[in-house]
């Protein structure tokens, strides 16, 4: 296998060659014992970025809307399903609070590179039943995670259960941090931008009203007041970021952060990993706004291309 970090020092590289118009990200590699070898030849952007793979009439790619048992209901579902036969090594990708910015074209580069994607929402969000909870995004992902794991849905969606990934922006890169940390089945994780909702959950309480009140919308069942009181709640505030470092010293991660003041909360995370003596994390930072508005190709390529190291 090779190593994810030494594609993304190459995929950097160039980028940065472009100039200043195609500005690359500010990429730190995970600690290394000996030099790196020499990166291997790479497409710049990947060509998943801006080519659609070859039709293939017999297994075409697909979009299956899904139903997954989450807890007694039901969530809402969508499997980005990658062309061609068998199975394809998958991803979990999971959307912040609320979840407006849901990276749906990073669903549509990682197919085109030949992954599935599965997205879906929280109970509560998006038109999923119940109300939302913030401990209930951790219980959700579990339960995407056996839903495709079931042989019977793994075959139809061609999941290859031996190759997932989970990644997630925002709260979901919190929620996503927290389930590879227990899940040994997944085979990397991947963070955008993320929130660490138990240090949200610590700020004071009118801080924490004004926050929820502008992050509510599309969510059931919660006011501004019940999701203060709700972040706060032990559901959430035993699940530090740094605290899932013991379980990700040995998990490829890439940890992606932005200029939105978040950046310390997946820092501490990388700290702890590697005070522990982990080497498997690579920290990629861009001068771009929470939702990476104007780095968009940026954060697919970044993707995909670690992605190809893992798969």
């Amino acid at each position: 296998m090779r190593s994810p970090s030494i594609l993304i020092l190459a995929l950097c590289a160039g980028l940065l060659a472009m100039g200043p118009t195609h500005a690359a990200p500010t990429l730190a590699a995970p600690t290394q014992a000996a030099p790196a070898p020499a990166p291997p030849p790479v497409d710049l952007p990947p060509p998943a970025i801006y080519t659609d793979p070859a039709p293939d009439p017999a297994h075409p790619a697909r979009m299956e809307v899904l139903h997954i048992p989450s807890h007694g209901v039901n969530i809402n579902g969508v499997a980005y399903l990658a062309s061609g036969a068998g199975e394809h090594p998958t991803l979990i990708l999971l959307h912040g609070l609320p979840g407006n910015e849901k990276n749906l074209d990073l669903a549509q580069a990682v197919r085109r590179a030949g992954w599935n994607v599965v997205t879906f929402n929280y109970r509560g969000s998006w038109g999923s039943p119940g109300a939302f909870r913030f401990g209930q995004t951790l219980e959700d992902a579990d339960s995407v995670l056996a839903y495709v794991r079931d042989p019977a849905n793994a075959k139809a969606l061609g999941v290859d259960v031996h190759h997932l990934v989970i990644a997630g922006h925002s709260m979901g890169g919190w929620v996503a941090v927290n389930t590879a940390a227990h899940d040994k089945g997944l085979v990397g994780v991947i963070s955008i931008s993320a929130g660490d909702m138990a240090r949200l959950g610590a700020a004071p309480l009118a801080f924490r009203e004004k926050e929820m009140a502008g992050d509510m919308e599309s969510l059931a069942g919660v006011t501004a007041q019940s999701m203060a009181q709700d972040v706060a709640s032990p559901a959430v505030t035993q699940y530090p970021m740094p605290k899932a470092a013991p379980g990700l010293v040995h998990t490829p991660y890439l940890a992606m952060t932005s200029d939105d003041g978040l950046g310390q909360d997946t820092d501490a995370l990388v700290a702890a990993i590697r005070a522990q003596g982990g080497t498997q994390a690579t920290t990629v930072h861009a001068p771009t706004d929470h939702a990476w508005s104007d780095r968009r190709i940026a954060l697919e390529s970044l993707i995909v291309l670690w992605l190809q190291g893992v798969k």
